[in-house]
């Protein structure tokens, strides 16, 4: 029998990360470690977010009366 890691590998182009998550879930792990393993990812991907966007932020060197213009203005000029 075909597992379902080996059937996505050879329809699609899934890394090995993804690979062995598919493998992870198809042991049947239960639905609180499920739920952990989402948060878990959620929470790597949102720190890499956050890091992305101070950077940005750091570099537009926003002021508080540029929020406010972003927030009324549609045709808010970005520096």
């Amino acid at each position: 029998m075909i597992s379902a890691s080996e059937k996505f590998r050879g329809s699609s182009k899934l890394n090995d990360m993804q690979i062995s998550l598919l493998r992870l879930f198809e042991q049947g792990i239960s639905e609180a470690d499920e739920l952990e393993v989402r948060k878990m990812l959620m929470d790597y991907f949102n720190q890499g977010l956050q890091k992305e966007i101070e950077e940005v932020l750091k570099k537009k060197e926003y002021s508080t009366q540029d929020y406010h213009k972003m927030l009324s203005d549609d045709n808010f000029k970005s520096k």
